[in-house]
């Protein structure tokens, strides 16, 4: 008889068994995007259905998401609906610019995020998590309770500010996560009027209020691209060479317009560590679900710390640290939806011979929330088990089965540097602390750009 405990399965919606009224998706879609999926969605390779008043194409199948990011994705723009939830925040920033503007702003981006790179940030990215970590001294004479999605926030922007912009960056971080927050809860969910295409001009009541928040966020910009230029133009020697400095020499009629710069400024310090933080807030979560696979976790981080390996190794030597993250990731996708539009109808045919016609027009859904819950594709795919990734299995993953950057020529730029960032956090916080569970940590995961832990993630925190 088997007596192993089963493996846990973290708080998620239960698919639907009935087709949703036109009514009920609006209501769901306002409330909670993750709660309208039914069950298809979760065990078919794709789906032909209609949506509001677009035909809509659901795509499970990796052999299809390959076909569509990578083998034909110039055919495949982004959704509308998309567009108008996300231009109003970021406009011609990375995740939202197209065609030109986009190209022009990755390939210019491109050199601080190659992987060797992103290593250099290994350094930084330590001193400032041993930092952070002190917040939590207070433990030493007791436990306490700490709401670990806020932490996790405040950690990852004080990594992002101190790595890519040198620390100077004109806003307090204290309450910085609050600020996120309240842009995301006003701008970042979806109106019914998008949902009817409304152009632009029509107004969109859930967003009342978003303005300021978003003027903000922009203020904020403004002040640090001037303040760095002041440097730049006083004592050009001793200017960081960071990306806020590679971003403003680029500045000009064969770079980067100045309002390119200030939306790909805005896009990383308003989202580039929103992602990162969410999945190790989850990630903390599920651990403390876990206890004997955070023992493993824990004497792996002890041994690698002993020996003072440089943390710019921490990630290749912590396979166990990274695959409990890896698979936050797939429970809990900080994009859970990639949106797509098919500009001309194509074609795919499955290895079995099955073709799917895709019409002019058609919307393409390619959600890495169903994709990773798939029965298809995944055992057991509703519970955590980091196992999947450690590296005698990973490669029996299919790449287009996971997608928490994406793929294609729009996969996430940052990848490298989330992984990395994440094992040196995770390595410094559990080195020194237990992430418990208290009365109160009931999370409910909600679609609000990224996956968020609705109520929060009130934890216990104490010395190890």
């Amino acid at each position: 008889m088997d007596t192993r405990p089963e493996p846990f399965e973290p708080p998620a919606p239960v698919p639907r068994t009935h087709i949703p009224t036109r009514l009920e998706i609006i209501r769901t879609v306002l409330r909670n995007p993750l709660e309208l999926w039914g069950e298809p969605s979760y065990t078919l390779p794709w789906i032909e259905t209609k949506f509001i008043n677009q035909r809509t194409l659901i795509v499970n199948d990796p052999g299809l998401i390959r076909h569509i990011l990578v083998e034909n994705a110039a055919n495949y723009e982004m959704l509308n609906v998309r567009r108008l939830i996300l231009r109003p925040i970021l406009r011609d920033g990375l995740l939202t610019a197209e065609g030109e503007v986009w190209k022009r702003s990755r390939k210019a981006m491109a050199p601080v995020f190659t992987p060797r790179h992103s290593r250099g940030f290994a350094g930084q990215m330590l001193r400032v998590s041993e930092a952070f970590a002190g917040r939590y001294a207070r433990a030493a004479s007791g436990p306490s309770v700490a709401n670990i999605a806020v932490d996790m926030t405040e950690l990852t922007f004080e990594i992002l500010a101190e790595t890519l912009f040198s620390g100077e960056i004109a806003v307090e971080k204290q309450g910085f996560a609050a600020n996120v927050e309240e842009l995301l809860q006003r701008m970042g969910r979806v109106d019914p009027m998008d949902l009817l295409v409304a152009p632009r001009w029509v107004p969109r009541l859930t967003r009342i209020g978003g303005r300021k928040v978003l003027d903000r966020f922009r203020g904020v910009v403004s002040e640090t691209m001037a303040e760095r230029r002041r440097r730049m133009a006083a004592e050009p020697a001793k200017v960081p060479n960071d990306f806020l400095t590679l971003l403003l020499q680029l500045e000009g009629p064969e770079g980067l317009s100045t309002s390119e710069i200030e939306d790909n400024i805005l896009t990383f310090i308003g989202a580039g560590h929103e992602t990162t933080a969410r999945a190790l807030a989850w990630c903390l979560y599920c651990v403390a679900n876990t206890p004997a696979y955070r023992e493993v976790m824990e004497r792996e981080i002890d041994e690698v710390l002993s020996t003072g390996a440089d943390p710019v190794d921490w990630l290749g030597r912590m396979p166990h640290v990274l695959a409990a993250f890896e698979e936050a990731l797939r429970l809990y996708p900080p994009a859970p939806s990639i949106n797509r539009a098919a500009i001309e109808a194509d074609e795919w045919t499955s290895p079995e011979g099955e073709r799917v016609p895709i019409r002019k027009g058609i919307s393409v859904l390619i959600m890495p929330w169903t994709l990773h819950r798939h029965a298809l594709y995944w055992q057991k795919p509703r519970a955590f088990m980091p196992k999947r990734f450690l590296p005698e299995n990973r490669e029996k993953i299919n790449r287009f089965q996971y997608l928490p950057f994406g793929a294609g020529p729009r996969v996430c730029i940052g990848a490298t540097f989330a992984l990395q960032e994440a094992v040196i956090a995770l390595a410094v916080l559990m080195h020194r602390y237990r992430f418990d569970l208290t009365d109160e940590t009931h999370p409910w995961p909600v679609q609000r750009l990224t996956t968020q832990p609705r109520g929060g993630l009130p934890m216990r925190v104490s010395l190890r």
